[in-house]
């Protein structure tokens, strides 16, 4: 089995490769097609991903495809299953396993833990015999001058090794995502003792379980400041510097990939910053972990904008596709330049980020609250 799941996550984490994060909920993504102006319709959400998961070549890019359940279970048009048109390109399918944000009792405010242990092995064994290969599990952590708590570092570390061990032993390579936010005003350097106090739990817990690290991949943020941190946004080798310090001091040799979420950086952005980490990485050496992409947003805005515009445009939304998967695929390599007609964003310029990724406010005595589980639906409190 050990053997089994290390092929699995090299073969993820390829050189050139990412993952294309395609696993919105069904609320999430429904948000985003009524912003472009679509129904959130099951139809128009299948066709959607169709069009992803149909791309001609698209297989020499993109390692892996992230769905949530509803997607995992449906098929073409034409009646072939998503799962195995995947295949056919050699692309694996992975799914989202985790069931959102919640208050974490005693933490500090807006902190939370993620749901979804409960059951979550009997989901997994589900999820393998429907053909996935990898699974992928949130966990986020908010910063201020005093947060992290410790106890949402432990916990949320404790939580992603947990289900680590659980899809490893159900035959499923888990995407261990502990995504620090960028919302706030915290600077760049916090952010890197952060990320590297966090990654670092994380790597402690997954060895304390039994998580064999090589049958894993890591999914964090890169190390950017705050959304609202004076002075803004830094330089593309800034970040790099930043992240790539942060990773060699807590990321084992063992672990064979670091796919980076994009998190509210502009396609472009996030293109020219993951360049920029593999060039650092190259640089300073020792550093033996495929660099590479989980995007979502960074892959899929333009695309959407597109189509949403004329659903029989389905051509040239596949060919935009094809083309920012192109475009990462080579920063993952550290050899990205810009083309002759620019970066093949429709949308340079505009953040691609969304409101609050964690949960704002006080819990109360009972009720709801505006959780925001991978990308803006509200969440039942836990109790």
């Amino acid at each position: 089995m050990a053997a089994d799941l290390a092929s699995v996550a090299a073969k993820l984490a390829a050189p050139g490769k990412g993952l294309l994060a395609s696993d919105e909920s069904t609320g999430t993504i429904g948000k985003r097609l009524e912003k472009a102006g679509l129904p959130n319709t099951e139809d128009i959400r299948r066709a959607y991903r169709e069009l992803y998961y149909t791309t001609p070549g698209i297989g020499h890019y993109i390692s892996g495809v992230i769905m949530f359940k509803e997607t995992l279970y449906q098929s073409t048009a034409a009646g072939r299953r998503f799962v195995d048109v995947l295949a056919d390109e050699g692309v694996m399918a992975g799914i989202k396993v985790d069931e959102g944000l919640a208050p974490l009792p005693g933490g500090g405010e807006g902190e939370t833990y993620t749901k979804g242990l409960e059951g979550l092995e009997a989901a997994c064994r589900e999820y393998v015999a429907a053909g996935a290969k990898f699974a992928k599990w949130r966990a986020t952590l908010k910063v201020t001058d005093s947060l992290p708590s410790d106890l949402a570092v432990e916990r949320n570390a404790d939580d992603l090794a947990r289900y680590a061990k659980i899809c490893q032993d159900c035959g499923l390579v888990p995407v261990v995502e502990p995504e620090i936010l960028i919302d706030g005003t915290h600077s760049q350097a916090r952010f890197g003792d952060v990320t590297e106090r966090v990654l670092g739990a994380t790597v402690a817990a997954l060895w304390r379980h039994g998580v064999a690290l090589e049958g894993c991949l890591l999914k964090p943020q890169m190390v950017i400041p705050g959304a609202e941190a004076e002075g803004g946004k830094v330089a593309a080798e800034e970040v790099a510097r930043h992240t790539v310090a942060a990773l060699r001091r807590v990321v084992p040799p063992a672990v064979p990939g670091v796919m980076f979420l994009s998190g509210g950086q502009t396609e472009e952005e996030a293109t020219i910053n993951l360049d920029a980490i593999n060039k650092e990485a190259r640089v300073v050496g020792r550093c033996p972990w495929a660099l590479s992409f989980s995007f979502g947003r960074a892959l899929q805005a333009s695309v959407l904008k597109l189509w949403s515009s004329d659903q029989t445009r389905v051509t040239e939304a596949q060919q935009l596709a094809l083309s920012l998967a192109r475009v990462n695929s080579e920063a993952a390599l550290g050899q990205y330049s810009t083309p002759a007609g620019g970066h093949p964003s429709t949308l340079t310029g505009d953040s691609l980020r969304e409101n609050f990724r964690g949960w704002s406010g006080q819990a109360p005595a009972g009720g709801t609250v505006p959780l925001q589980g991978g990308g803006g639906e509200e969440v039942v409190m836990a109790h």
